[in-house]
């Protein structure tokens, strides 16, 4: 079967559409930085995800764009990138800062002088601006110190959110992937074994099933702890009796997937079912009401009523939905003031997070979904019960 991917001609179009917003906006010059962990604005334009060192792609708003790496990656960016033109530069090296003597590199004076002549433009764009380290940014402002270098993530979030069919089935097929790795964990998972044993069943599992990588570094939280919004395993060991959550991802052609349930290793008390009851009524209020031209505003302030109503009101960390593709998270988030309209083909984690940390106690649910005319297209469609093992 030809393997599911974002093909050269659909870059080429995003490259064309960031240059016609750029003449939009009178934005000359754009940087798209990423790093190992966050590289969804470079893979988005280049394909390439950075290891070790950074990157970045320039853009003007005619021309070939370029990939900028560090001194070490070349060979790796070129087998991946699909922008032909690579260029070498210091700034973007490991954090151990090797200097590399005597190797010639580009600078990003001379690359701006070949795109713009004598004629520098009076601002950098930047998206991906707060993840730009200190020698990059140090680079640009000893070569440009009367230039404005201003954040404009923007230009390419507005790109990003709307998927395109292509990148649908990169999300679906991601989507699969963690669905079979989340049976497979619950074949296999039982008490004496670690959280971090847990997440090695997961990784073995996603990569045979053709996984790149996974979305985000995976937990599982058992017992106390399971109130930590945001985490990673650890060596605590899985005891009969326990309330634990699965969290677990697949990343596939650079897009990601994540599926979130809590399990219990015994038979649920009741306080656990009502917690995992108010758990659903939080994703059924986004699988029933979710749709093209919503406002994402009275999306949000509704599931926050219903999870009140359902008693967990002080439980709630933020709201619903968070954007979802080349990054488990990513923009834009529903919030209570979010002021925006829902459109179709947006896609998002429905990411319901309840917590207390008096008691050390909580769950995550997670699905991926699709915005359609009407509704919804769940891509993970996990089901929705209370897991006894």
């Amino acid at each position: 079967m030809e393997r599911i991917m974002i093909p050269n001609e659909d870059f080429k179009e995003r490259v064309k559409k960031l240059q016609a917003s750029m003449k939009r906006d009178g934005v000359e010059v754009f940087l798209a930085y990423g790093n190992e962990a966050e590289p969804q604005y470079v893979r988005y334009l280049a394909d390439y995800w950075p290891s070790f060192e950074t990157a970045g792609v320039l853009v003007a708003q005619e021309g070939e764009p370029k990939l900028l790496i560090g001194p070490e990656c070349f060979t790796y960016a070129t087998d991946r990138s699909r922008i032909p033109e690579i260029r070498m530069l210091k700034a973007f090296r490991e954090s151990s800062d090797p200097e590399y003597p005597g190797k010639p590199l580009d600078t990003f004076a001379g690359l701006f002088e070949e795109m713009f002549g004598k004629d520098m433009p009076k601002k950098i764009h930047v998206a991906g601006y707060s993840l730009m380290t200190i020698g990059v940014f140090s680079a640009l402002r000893e070569h440009f110190a009367e230039t404005d270098i201003v954040k404009a993530d923007y230009l390419l979030n507005d790109l990003r959110m709307i998927k395109t069919e292509n990148e649908l089935k990169c999300m679906r097929h991601a989507a699969e992937i963690t669905r079979k790795t989340f049976d497979y964990v619950l074949e296999n998972i039982h008490p004496g074994m670690t959280e971090t044993q847990v997440v090695g069943l997961a990784l073995g599992k996603m990569h045979e099933l053709g996984a790149e990588r996974e979305s985000y570094p995976m937990w599982v939280l058992t017992g106390d702890g399971s109130d930590q919004a945001i985490s990673r395993a650890r060596q605590k060991t899985i005891e009969k009796g326990d309330f634990t959550f699965l969290q677990l991802g697949a990343r596939y052609e650079g897009y990601a997937s994540s599926i979130g349930r809590p399990v219990i290793f015994g038979k649920a008390t009741d306080e656990q079912k009502k917690l995992i009851e108010a758990g659903y009524i939080g994703q059924n209020t986004v699988f029933n009401n979710i749709r093209d031209g919503l406002c994402a505003g009275e999306l949000a302030r509704l599931y926050e009523k219903n999870i009140a109503d359902a008693g967990f009101g002080d439980w709630l960390l933020y709201g619903p939905c968070h954007g979802n593709g080349l990054m488990e998270g990513e923009a834009p988030w529903v919030e209570n003031n979010s002021e925006w309209i829902l459109k179709e083909n947006m896609t998002f984690c429905c990411d319901i997070f309840l917590g207390n940390g008096d008691i050390k106690r909580g769950l995550r649910m997670e699905d991926v979904i699709r915005v359609t005319k009407d509704g919804c297209e769940n891509l993970t469609n996990y089901p929705q019960k209370v897991f006894e093992i």
